[in-house]
């Protein structure tokens, strides 16, 4: 079969009718009839050989070697080479089929359910043509065939097996029968998929519709989207990757559990499209298949790399899908402690083991073939009748449930039927029943379970055998369900075919022994029937009723051990053991859609919008508000988002205020210490006497380190003020040196998916920049109160100094101000409203993100170039302020201080208002810049605060601050 499958078909690709027959020479050929000639073209549809027409192997096609003596060779051939095309094109679909079937690794299920959508699309056209044969062959036949009458007969034949044959050598790529090449099953999925949505696209579209075309597309295409969309079912419904041979567009990483922190980043990854010399691209250039320039190449390598490896109609919601599976897998994992939400009939959510089911617990894959079949059989839009009520539970319209339980009153009725009666609509029948079955399934299955479970006996001790047959389906013995019908017709069997009449073998005829010997045991009145050499010699009743009740439980679980069932051709494995997952319901509808013209040709889009995606749309839904409602109320979200507030913003009034003092205190003496375990018990000292130590689950939750390699590189350049005892000082414990303090708090699990590592360290960064402000706020006060113990000698010189530290005091107040508000209340606020509108984990992480991002550029530490210019401005302002605290402690120190000292620091006091205005009027400009503002509106809000009353600039944009020379001038 390889052969046939290696050969080279550009040839046949573009073969012709007319050429098919002139491929031999005609030296040995035979005359014929006409009848027997329109036999053998018959058989030869069917793929079968006649003596002058048969199969050339090398050739790759049908051949002819026949002469008619009514017919001259060129009408002939002429004649047959329509038909010989067609049997050849049907020849090569069986013969790539076969190749599937038979290649060395099992084919998946994908290409399975094409190559079986196919093989029915092949026996239905074979049967056009076995019609025909039983018709000629009929003795009742007056007129004599002949190959023009044949032509009109099997026209449709001829057009659909060559349409066929270009369905199958499109879908299928040309890798997958190349053994140097390897070819992912993923990439067969969707090569299959977006061929075939592409196709019927075309199809579509084309003026005045090939119906035949549509047709037959839309039935493969079906059929072969059926095993992907159970994979989808059983990630969506159950939150299990169901998918052992590969094919969905995303894979799972078994290293990462789903109790890790890195569960939904790492757990599942999407699969990406592979690059240029992937193996479908490669053979397709190999072969000339492919039309594109290398000029074009490279923005389209691009644009593939970034695609996901999934079919087209599922690339919008291919993250949602992901998504929603990880979510249901995170809920089944935690159990539930909310009594806030309610479990309603089949949408049982909460639960570990229970499923999300939809409509009657039909599953996705039968949803699908029910709106398939209301589409293009009537025009109903079946997704009306179903929705979800206010509990989330997928429910009926109720005028349809009325139909299905048959209970609908008179008078009823419901907007959203179709006008016709629902009994006449093909979708409705397979509704019906298949929800009265699997209801009826569900009933009978419980009373069978609960008979065996009370081991009810028939009067010849051993369990009924009806019991057996009383459900629809026997979940012990599947054989017993499909022979249920043969068994209730053939009771007087039960007998012979009943296990506990041959459990053992016959015993020997000693009862009147035994009766002698055990007379008075018990033995003899149990029932022993003789002794019996394969089992022992039962000595006591307790052996033997020990035997009884093994006999019984074998008994039920296998009632008729030899039964085989019948024969049935043509049968598929959904309906030889019904009612699994792959319910008689897909099986039915294909059958269907075979058979049945389709009402109307719908663009694929609207197909799989209306019959496929909208119910994946609303299972996400629902997922989504399911994971929020667990997020809200069961792990408190918002609760650990308030207490990281809390923290890393300095939100809560007392919670850090003893550690906050303790270290500043330390840091102005210079004794700051590295190790972590005093700064740790300081910190949980500061915690146990805060107010808001209930904020934490435990105080041990909060933990501070210090990163050992950070700030000294960065404090080394700083600008150093007079002396050098403070020189050495202020070289050590800089304004950046906080930035080393790494505080780490414990977000219980499932939380750290959001506040995970990564935010922490943001975090971080955040809180460094708010102790920098904290802590310039805190020297100023403590410069305060050393002026103010100096008040009685007002000079010049001093009140110079009120002035610069009025300055920077109201810049860092002002400063401060702005954080609390913006940072603090603002972006809080916009957070909360941001998690309600939220519709799933996914999107309550971009909201923290964003969030996070918000608050990081109103503080100016991201990496980006203006706000790192405008970082560095705002840093050296509270350097300044440092600085001058630094100076204040000089001068306010105890004994007297030299005019030399005085006059040092009043340089340095120059330099500090020089470099502040230079700041101030750098800051300004930046911020005032209309594009900044317009990007950014909280830059104006700042600007506003620390230009309060137009003290720096005019509303014009003119500086009106005082240069330094001039503040010198008018103190001398």
């Amino acid at each position: 079969m390889e052969s046939l499958l290696r050969v080279d078909r550009t040839g046949l690709e573009t073969l012709t009718a007319g050429e098919m027959c002139s491929r031999r020479v005609w030296s040995h050929s035979v005359t014929v009839t006409e009848l027997d000639l329109v036999r053998g073209v018959l058989q030869g549809m069917q793929g079968l050989c006649s003596p002058f027409i048969f199969w050339d192997q090398t050739a790759q096609s049908f051949v002819a070697e026949i002469r008619a003596s009514h017919l001259s060779p060129t009408s002939l051939h002429s004649l047959l080479s329509p038909f010989l095309y067609a049997a050849t094109c049907l020849k090569l679909v069986e013969s790539i089929l076969a190749g599937i079937s038979s290649n060395n690794s099992p084919p998946p299920p994908t290409l399975m359910a094409f190559s079986n959508s196919v093989s029915a699309w092949l026996q239905k056209l074979r049967d056009i043509s076995l019609n025909e044969e039983v018709k000629i062959n009929d003795s009742t036949l007056t007129l004599t065939p002949t190959l023009l009458g044949l032509t009109s007969s099997l026209s449709s034949l001829c057009s659909g097996a060559e349409y066929l044959l270009q369905v199958v050598r499109g879908a299928i790529p040309h890798a997958y029968f190349d053994s140097t090449y390897t070819i992912s099953t993923a990439e067969v999925a969707v090569h299959l998929l977006d061929f075939l949505y592409k196709k019927l696209d075309q199809v579509c579209l084309v003026q005045g519709g090939e119906v035949e075309g549509f047709h037959m597309l839309l039935q493969i295409f079906a059929g072969t989207l059926l095993p992907y969309i159970e994979a989808l079912d059983s990630w969506l419904f159950d939150g299990t990757l169901d998918d052992p041979f590969g094919e969905l567009f995303f894979t799972a990483n078994q290293s990462v559990s789903v109790n890790d922190a890195e569960f939904w980043e790492k757990s599942y990854t999407l699969m990406r499209v592979p690059g240029p010399k992937s193996s479908v691209s490669s053979l397709n250039e190999k072969k000339g298949l492919t039309g594109t320039d290398s000029s074009s190449v490279s923005d389209k390598d691009k644009e593939l790399s970034n695609r996901v490896l999934c079919p087209l109609f599922l690339k919008d919601i291919s993250k949602s899908i992901v998504s929603a599976g990880k979510s249901l897998q995170l809920m089944h994992h935690i159990p539930s402690t909310s009594s806030e939400i309610q479990c309603h009939g089949n949408s049982i959510l909460l639960a570990k083991n229970s499923n999300i089911r939809s409509t009657a617990d039909l599953s996705l894959s039968e949803i699908f073939c029910l709106t398939l079949a209301g589409l293009i059989g009537h025009g109903d839009h079946v997704s009306r009748y179903l929705w979800k009520d206010e509990a989330d539970e997928w429910e009926i319209s109720p005028a349809l449930a009325s139909y299905i339980s048959g209970e609908l009153e008179s008078g009823m009725v419901d907007k959203d039927l179709p006008a016709l009666t629902c009994s006449e609509r093909m979708w409705y029948k397979l509704l019906v029943g298949a929800v009265q079955e699997k209801r009826s399934m569900e009933a009978k299955s419980e009373q069978q379970s609960a008979c065996y479970v009370t081991g009810v006996k028939d009067g010849k001790d051993s369990l009924t055998v009806k019991k057996a047959l009383q459900g629809l389906f026997c979940h012990e013995n599947p054989v017993v369900s499909v022979s249920k019908m043969d068994l209730e017709r053939n009771k007087n069997a039960w007998d012979a075919l009943n296990l506990s009449h041959n459990y053992c073998l016959p015993s020997l005829n000693d009862e009147s022994l035994l009766s002698a010997v055990f007379e008075g045991c018990g033995v003899a009145d149990a029932g022993l029937g003789g002794t019996n050499y394969k089992f022992g010699f039962q000595f006591g009743s307790s052996e033997y009723l020990s035997s009884q009740d093994d006999t019984g439980v074998l008994e039920t679980l296998f009632p008729f051990p030899t039964l085989l069932p019948s024969f049935q051709a043509k049968l598929h494995m959904s309906e030889f053991l019904p009612f699994q997952k792959n319910s008689t319901l897909l099986s039915r509808v294909l059958s269907w859609m075979l058979k049945a013209e389709p009402r109307d040709a719908p663009l694929p889009v609207v197909i799989m919008q209306e019959c496929f995606t909208i119910y994946i749309r609303r299972q996400v839904d629902y997922i989504g508000k399911m994971i929020l409602s667990k997020l809200m109320n069961d792990w408190k979200l918002m609760h650990e988002l308030s207490v990281l507030r809390a923290i890393y913003l300095l939100g809560s009034g007392d919670l850090l205020q003893h550690f906050l003092t303790v270290i500043f205190n330390k840091l102005g003496k210079g004794e700051l210490t590295n190790d972590d375990f005093e700064l740790n018990i300081i910190l949980q000292e500061s915690i146990r006497n805060s107010a808001d130590a209930m904020l934490l689950n435990s105080p041990d939750s909060l933990v501070v380190s210090i990163s050992r390699d950070s700030y000294l590189d960065k404090d080394k350049d700083d600008v150093v003020p007079v002396s050098s005892t403070r020189k050495s000082r202020v070289n050590n414990f800089g304004i950046d040196c906080l930035e080393s303090l790494k505080f780490t708090y414990k977000v219980p699990w499932p939380l750290e998916l959001i506040a995970n590592s990564e935010a922490i360290k943001k975090y971080n960064q955040v809180m460094g920049f708010l102790l920098k402000v904290k802590r310039a706020k805190y020297v100023l006060d403590k410069a305060r109160r050393w002026m103010w113990k100096g008040k009685g000698s007002a000079t010049k010189i001093r009140k110079h100094h009120w002035l610069l530290e009025q300055k920077l005091l109201n810049f860092v107040d002002a400063f401060h101000q702005y954080v609390m508000d913006r940072v603090y209340h603002t972006a809080w606020r916009e957070l909360c409203e941001a998690m309600v509108k939220a519709g799933s984990l996914d999107e309550v992480i971009y909201v923290h993100e964003t969030y996070l991002l918000s608050i990081q550029r109103q503080c100016f530490v991201v990496q980006e170039k203006l706000w790192a210019i405008i970082a560095s401005r705002i840093n050296m302002i509270l350097g300044l302020a440092l600085e001058f605290y630094s100076i204040q402690q000089t001068l306010s120190s105890g004994g007297a201080v030299s005019a030399a000292i005085k006059a040092r620091c009043e340089m340095e006091i120059d330099r500090i208002e020089k470099q502040f205005e230079d700041c101030i009027a750098f800051l300004l400009r930046v911020l005032s810049s209309k594009l900044n503002v317009g990007h950014f509106p909280h830059l104006a809000d700042l600007v506003t605060r620390i230009n309060y009353n137009y003290h720096y600039m005019s509303d014009t944009g003119s500086l009106m601050t005082v240069s330094g020379a001039e503040t010198s001038s008018s103190r001398t």
